[in-house]
């Protein structure tokens, strides 16, 4: 059971808390997570945001709540739980006095100060609860990733929550790795003896990992340009994914264990430098095209035309150092404006080594694991099997599925719900340490490096497509192709 706490909701009027972050704690709220005493306190910019946030909150649960999940008794009763104030984060003036009276003085309580705002403003924020006295040894911080724009800054940001916060209490998210497939990834693979001598090299031909979007800029044009899919995705959701694929057995599944083990392999990742990037990394840029029937602008049409190199897709060939993925690639693909919005990891195993059916038979398919994080969960094995309506001996590849939603009835999975409640619990096994965060930068620098001394430009794709055509040259050139979703 969790006990009663405060969570301060910095940015409390920003897109992601009204869009992500209430309608989870209103899931909460309605399972009974949410105990008597727990306070939400969103933080506003004006008071005239403040005193219209209710009805913003309850018009966002009811735009943004799946269907039949809104409960008019139930938001009368949750909304009880908050409660709005004005104050500029980066000014210490008597605002923040007015918090601190709000906090009250029990230093048992717990505090989640959960930081939805721009990482510009993580280090005077944390300095202000500092010097107003509100940091107790209950209080915890969450920050959204990804942190930084490179390494340096990165570091610089993590220093200065540091600062004010220990390692332990800093929790950073990352929303991917609070889905329960990724969960039931780790049970998957640590808790069945069929997976775990078949999960390496001798088995196992390729990994596919790929997060695609049908959205364009969604009015973050000024973030985006300057960050690109490289830093936005595949510095935190992508190698965390990767790590999780790769990694080996922790002794425990405490936070410590699985960290340790992630970190490994981020370390074993081989560097991408020089000529090597322009062999295992494409990027791309989405021109005008079509999606579901759609026309849809191109990127430089969405920044009000101009010229950007900003990349909106990236495809990457990696390779882990070690006895266990010695000679097994990871491929790494995400971006925007594609043909269908899905995350997936897929595992190929190899051939069999002989076959014994003849050509008559038809043609054998290897086995392929299939784990999709959305926009369902789902675990699929792809097996082959004979046609059970003909006598004669054909085969045909038959899919053992595990449907979450189809499978349990009441199955609502919300990654943030999961991660807002670890960290009112103190459990920390699924945020990521600063260790983590400085090895993932120390492998993506150096190809973001590369790109901007070579004046690399991205490969254009038409909207609605599957990326340009360099990324399945990426795979083709192995005789290999991506598994795009169905």
């Amino acid at each position: 059971m969790i006990n009663p706490f405060d969570m301060v909701l910095f940015g409390g009027g920003g897109d992601l808390a009204l869009r992500k972050l209430l309608p989870a704690l209103y899931r909460a709220f309605r399972e009974g997570s949410l105990v008597e005493g727990c306070r939400i306190l969103p933080v506003c910019r004006r008071q005239s945001d403040v005193d219209q946030y209710i009805d913003t909150a309850h018009q966002a649960l009811q735009k943004y709540l799946r269907e039949g999940e809104y409960s008019a008794s139930s938001w009368d009763q949750f909304s009880q739980l908050l409660c709005p104030i004005a104050l500029d984060i980066a000014v210490p003036d008597s605002q923040w006095d007015h918090l601190a009276e709000i906090l009250g003085s029990d230093s048992e309580r717990v505090r989640i100060f959960y930081l939805a705002i721009p990482p510009a403003v993580f280090g005077p924020c944390c300095e202000n609860l500092s010097v107003k006295g509100l940091i107790t040894g209950n209080s915890r911080v969450v920050v959204e990733k990804p942190l930084g724009y490179n390494a340096q800054t990165s570091d610089e940001i993590n220093s200065k929550i540091a600062s004010y916060f220990p390692e332990d209490s800093i929790f950073r998210i990352d929303h991917y790795l609070g889905k329960e497939t990724v969960q039931n990834l780790l049970a998957l693979r640590f808790s069945n003896v069929l997976f775990e001598h078949l999960w390496d090299a001798k088995t196992i031909d390729h990994i596919q990992i790929s997060i695609s979007e049908t959205v364009g800029l969604e009015g973050r044009a000024g973030f985006y340009d300057e960050t690109g899919a490289m830093r936005d995705m595949v510095q935190n959701h992508l190698l965390q994914l990767l790590c999780l694929i790769a990694m080996e057995s922790p002794n425990s599944m405490s936070a410590k264990n699985i960290r340790a083990e992630k970190i490994k392999v981020l370390e074993a990742l081989r560097p991408l430098t020089g000529n090597l990037v322009d062999k295992n990394v494409v990027r791309g840029q989405y021109i005008a095209g079509q999606i579901n029937g759609n026309d849809v602008p191109g990127y430089l049409d969405e920044l009000d035309g101009g010229t950007s190199s900003t990349e909106t897709f990236v495809a990457i060939r990696a390779h882990i150092d070690s006895w266990r993925w010695a000679g097994v690639p990871f491929y790494l693909r995400t971006g925007k404006r594609m043909e269908k919005r899905c995350a997936e990891i897929v595992v190929q195993y190899k051939n069999v080594s002989h076959h014994v059916y003849d050509e008559s038979a038809g043609k054998v398919v290897p086995n392929r694991l299939v784990i999709r994080l959305q926009p369902e969960e789902s675990i699929k094995l792809v097996l082959m099997a004979k046609k059970m309506d003909s006598l004669t001996t054909e085969l045909q590849p038959a899919e053992l599925n595990l449907t979450l939603s189809d499978t349990y009835d009441s199955f609502r999975s919300d990654a943030y719900k999961r991660l807002m409640l670890d960290a009112a619990a103190n459990n920390p096994a699924l945020f990521i340490h600063r260790d983590e965060v400085a090895a993932a930068w120390a492998w993506v620098d150096p190809i973001i490096e590369h790109w901007r001394e070579t004046a690399n430009q991205p490969q254009p794709y038409p909207a609605g497509s599957w990326g340009p055509e360099g990324a399945e040259k990426l795979l083709s050139r192995s005789d290999r192709h991506w598994f795009n979703a169905q």
